[in-house]
C-alpha cells in the first residue's frame, strides 16, 4: 500500500493491516469484525458467564426494524479495531469517543448504510442491556439509572465465540444478500 498513513496499523485475523486511526471503507472487513466481536465479552468481562458482543449485536439486529438492522448489527463494530471501554470511563475519554465515531462512520460508508446510527437501534440498545444486566450480572450494588425494562432474559444465550461469530456472519448475510 502506497502513502503516508496516520498513526499504527493492527493486524487483524485475517492477516490484512487495519489502520483504526486511518481506516478506509475498502479495509473494513465483515470476517474480521465478527471474529474480533466474538471474542470480546460485555461488559468489560464483569459478568457470571462469557457473553461476546458479537451476540449482543445479533439481538439488537433481530430487535429492532428491518430498515435498521444492518445497523443493529453494527452498531458496534468499531470495536473490534478499538476494543471497548467500559461506558464510565469512556465517557470521560472524548477524543478515544470522536476515534470511534470516526470509524463507524467509515464502517458505514463500507457497507452502504446511513452515516448516523439510527435512534432506534439505540433505544433497543438499551432495553438490550437493561435484559443483559438482568440475564448476566450477579447481585447489583446499587441500581443501575436510566435503564428501560428488561426483556425477557432467557432470550441471552451466551454464545460461545464459535457459535458467535457464525450466527453473526449469518445474520450479515441475511441481511446484505
Amino acid at each position: 500500500m502506497g502513502g503516508s498513513r496516520n498513526g499504527a496499523w493492527i493486524q487483524t485475523v485475517t492477516g490484512k493491516q487495519f489502520w483504526p486511526m486511518d481506516a478506509r471503507p475498502e479495509e473494513v472487513d465483515i470476517e474480521d469484525i465478527a471474529h474480533a466481536l466474538s471474542m470480546l465479552c460485555r461488559f468489560n468481562g464483569h459478568c457470571k458467564q462469557f457473553y461476546s458482543v458479537a451476540e449482543h449485536s445479533v439481538h439488537v439486529s433481530k430487535m429492532v426494524s428491518i430498515e435498521n438492522a444492518t445497523w443493529g448489527l453494527l452498531h458496534d463494530a468499531a470495536e473490534a479495531y478499538l476494543s471497548d471501554i467500559p461506558k464510565p470511563v469512556k465517557q470521560e475519554l472524548s477524543l478515544f469517543n470522536e476515534f470511534e465515531d470516526r470509524l463507524l462512520e467509515v464502517i458505514a460508508e463500507r457497507f452502504g448504510m446511513p452515516r448516523k446510527i439510527p435512534s432506534e437501534v439505540k433505544q433497543v440498545d438499551m432495553q438490550l442491556l437493561a435484559t443483559e444486566k438482568e440475564a448476566l450480572m450477579g447481585q447489583e450494588p446499587a441500581p443501575w439509572m436510566g435503564l428501560p425494562e428488561a426483556l425477557d432474559p432467557s432470550m441471552i444465550q451466551a454464545w460461545g465465540p464459535a457459535e458467535a461469530k457464525q450466527e453473526f456472519l449469518k445474520r450479515f448475510h441475511e441481511l446484505i444478500s
